[in-house]
């Protein structure tokens, strides 16, 4: 058989997500994500591995960033094929991939002005990647399946989505080839989901794949218990309200904003912590909430009975940039849910610098931080940061829940590929940090005995 596969993202690092497939003369990519590192940056200006107009469909296997951002930029050069995905991908890709090009537009047009009075130049064009109307664009490209509903690809080549929680919407893809008579299936896992998880149902069993990809960004740890978050969480806001401080949660827009307020809920429920005010000061979270109200039918019963019976009264959502601003006029405590998740850009950047240098101030990060990101240079203990060009002291409390996290640990991963009908022929571990990628792949060898390949940036395999 005739297959390669090639590997453009995530391959030595956790963003960038971009494979490519090419069989049957078709030219396939599986998903096309931005890359998140700083020092990883200049390859969102890079060409793709092949021109535009070569590529005959990408399949998209959630809306995060990391695996839709790079969209944008595929159309602008020339893609004219078709980008299957979910329906509730669609919708959020759409949300995500718009607020990226607005903020491109805000980005280019600050340095812009910074290094004019600076009378220098950085390392990145002073334009944006793309910009919201090209982000738009995109969308006139999906074609919406359901999970479990096999499409044709092209001729000789169908693909299917299989539920793997994560996210909203978020899928596995099995991709089957069929040549001269033979069948290959590649299981690319996109971002694998948790179990007992609120909101989302549990990761569906995955079935037949000769080939499966598959992500690492935990790869060589565990999480603590889910049970743990609300004890945690309570612990946290409890500290912070009695020390008279504000709580700000950087917080990804996607499922981690909706869990968060899912068990501040049952806290204020319990009367485990006081009624502060909450605060969702992310235009993003706002829609994306609009877009989990459409597709009820994704939740699991725990999240339809919880919302069935708990009313949060003290949230207020943060519309407007002013509005925002004026969260820092309050006196008393307060909670801030505000994106970026990894603090790489957005609202939670000007609430860092109003609160990351007070003592009685607690930033909270629950979710997983790139390297090379503001957020892992807090959580990594920098006693100094750079934030919108200004230098700031780190005085605040730094706190982690790392319960929260919609990627799988290892132990996980292991339960994930259980769902396989029989042993691959191969396994080829990305989306991980290179000691996370390492030690999944030992693991699975060690102790499911499959053969591993953890492929390097840039890659080409022939499949057979």
């Amino acid at each position: 058989m005739n297959i390669q596969l090639s590997f453009h993202g995530a391959a030595g690092n956790v963003t960038g997500s971009c494979y490519l497939l090419q069989a049957n003369g078709k030219n396939i990519l599986i998903d096309c994500g931005l890359y998140q590192e700083h020092d990883l940056k200049a390859r969102n200006w890079e060409r793709f591995p092949l021109s535009p107009y070569k590529i005959d469909a990408v399949i998209l296997t959630h809306a995060h960033l990391d695996h839709c951002g790079r969209l944008p930029r595929l159309v602008k050069f020339g893609f004219e094929g078709v980008i299957h995905c979910t329906s509730a991908t669609a919708d959020i890709a759409r949300i995500v991939m718009m607020d990226c090009g607005r903020l491109n537009e805000e980005d280019a047009e600050f340095k812009r002005r910074r290094h004019e009075k600076e009378g220098r130049h950085g390392p990145f064009p002073e334009e944006p990647l793309y910009t919201e109307e090209e982000a738009e664009e995109v969308v006139k490209y999906f074609q919406k399946w359901n999970y479990a509903q096999p499409f044709e690809v092209g001729e000789g080549i169908t693909a299917e989505f299989i539920e793997v929680g994560h996210i909203l919407g978020a899928a596995c893809v099995r991709i089957t080839i069929e040549q001269e008579g033979e069948k290959r299936a590649i299981l690319f896992s996109g971002d694998v989901g948790r179990w007992d998880m609120p909101i989302l149902r549990d990761p569906k069993p995955i079935g037949y794949a000769d080939y499966v990809v598959i992500e690492s960004t935990y790869g060589n740890r565990d999480h603590e218990p889910t049970r743990s978050i609300p004890d945690e969480l309570a612990e946290i806001v409890n500290h912070t309200a009695e020390a008279g401080g504000n709580l700000v949660i950087p917080s990804f827009a996607i499922e981690r904003t909706q869990e968060l307020l899912y068990f501040l809920a049952l806290l204020c429920k319990d009367s485990r912590i006081p009624h502060l005010r909450i605060f969702v000061d992310s235009p993003m979270a706002t829609q994306v909430s609009t877009v989990f109200k459409r597709h009820p039918f994704l939740f699991d019963t725990d999240t339809i009975r919880l919302a069935q019976t708990v009313r949060l009264n003290n949230v207020t959502v943060v519309r407007s940039s002013q509005e925002s601003k004026s969260i820092n006029h309050i006196r008393g405590s307060v909670i801030i849910i505000a994106g970026s998740g990894m603090c790489t850009g957005g609202r939670i950047k000007h609430h860092l610098c109003y609160n990351i240098g007070r003592p009685e101030c607690t930033v909270l990060f629950v979710g997983y931080q790139a390297n090379n990101t503001l957020g892992r240079q807090i959580l990594d203990g920098e006693k100094q940061v750079r934030i919108l060009g200004d230098i700031y002291d780190v005085k605040a409390k730094i706190a982690r829940i790392s319960g929260f996290s919609a990627h799988a640990d290892r132990t996980e991963l292991l339960k994930w590929l259980d769902g396989l009908d029989a042993a691959p022929r191969k396994v080829f571990v990305t989306h991980g940090e290179p000691e996370g990628s390492a030690a999944l792949a030992e693991l699975i060898r060690e102790k499911r005995g499959y053969e591993t390949e953890v492929p390097a940036y840039q890659d080409t395999v022939a499949l057979d």
